[in-house]
């Protein structure tokens, strides 16, 4: 889009000829006058001339799980948009079932002289990784950053939720409105947020039910909407009158099995996601899930990053975000017959 004159000096509060001259690279503008003129070209929509654009700081690699999950999307970009305000090129590297593995990706971006990378529950979330994957990139001196899942014996920080507390959360609520017999719907459990997902839950089971012995209320299956259904299908089976889930897609896969099997949500079911993607809060009914700081622990992660990248490294330990439960419809007092 070509850029008008009037329009950007009338938005940066400055004369045409300021304008002209900023976008000519003349001298004898103030700095912060420039900036303004240059907000103003931003803001307006202009594309700035090639040489007023920032120069890149280098590339950092950010490598995250398949997109179909709208948590890793909603982390990619606002990782992304804050790289690029630092300065930085991100480059996104998605995984998908038979595509490219991450050391793969890993090698194309050592390639390319990559900063930095940051791993988004990748390979450091499976306890059967051997770490020395991780172990020999930073032997290299290349900075790294790892969210959501945690190895041993790597000189990196670690971002995590924490999903202790997430079970504790979910669990004080669904007890609040008269249940016992609730179920859990995670994923396999190789995962480190899958097993201190499930330590969560019997430790809450425990404190707010008295319930020691929960194993038949947790049902292992794949992070999908499928993957939901037939977990809340089994605990349903066993008399579940309510299922905490390990993301919002098996979140919506419960509610279809229990709709399936002519109940409704919540009256007959209480349902409770994990994630707070987006949407959820428009589902049918309004998903009543756990909400992952994603802001915050986006903002943590591009600082580690780039204090490592400076040589200012962090303190070597896991940053645990505390999660928020939102109540919407999905979840209500427990059916007495």
């Amino acid at each position: 889009m070509k850029a008008r004159l009037r329009d950007i000096a009338d938005q940066a509060s400055v004369s045409e000829a300021t304008v002209s001259r900023v976008l000519n690279g003349k001298p004898g503008v103030a700095e912060s006058t420039r900036q303004a003129v240059l907000t103003a070209l931003d803001v307006l929509g202009y594309d700035r001339p090639s040489r007023l654009r920032r120069k890149s700081a280098g590339l950092v690699g950010l490598i995250v799980p398949e997109l179909t999950n709208p948590i890793f999307p909603a982390f990619a970009q606002i990782i992304e948009n804050s790289l690029a305000q630092n300065g930085y090129t991100p480059v996104l590297c998605t995984q998908v079932a038979g595509g490219v593995h991450e050391d793969d990706y890993v090698q194309m971006l050592l390639e390319r002289g990559v900063a930095g990378i940051i791993f988004i529950s990748g390979l450091h979330a499976d306890t059967t990784t051997d770490p020395d994957r991780y172990i020999a990139l930073r032997d290299r001196n290349l900075p790294l950053v790892l969210v959501n899942g945690y190895i041993e014996g790597v000189d990196a920080p670690f971002i995590s939720n924490d999903d202790v507390a997430s079970m504790g959360l979910a669990l004080e609520h669904l007890v609040s409105l008269g249940h016992r017999e609730i179920g859990l719907a995670v994923g396999p459990d190789r995962y480190v947020p899958v097993i201190r997902k499930i330590a969560g839950f019997r430790h809450s089971m425990q404190e707010l039910t008295g319930r020691s012995d929960v194993d038949d209320l947790i049902e292992r299956s794949l992070f999908s909407v499928e993957g939901g259904a037939t977990a809340a299908g089994r605990l349903l089976d066993r008399g579940a009158t309510a299922v905490v889930c390990g993301s919002d897609l098996m979140a919506l896969g419960a509610i279809r099995e229990a709709r399936k099997r002519g109940l409704n949500v919540p009256r007959d079911f209480s349902v409770v996601g994990y994630d707070d993607s987006t949407l959820i809060a428009f589902t049918d009914p309004p998903l009543t899930t756990v909400r992952q700081s994603v802001n915050a622990m986006s903002a943590a992660t591009v600082r580690a990053l780039l204090d490592e990248i400076a040589g200012q490294p962090s303190p070597r330990a896991e940053y645990v975000f505390r999660p928020e439960l939102v109540v919407r419809g999905s979840t209500g007092a427990v059916r007495r017959h």
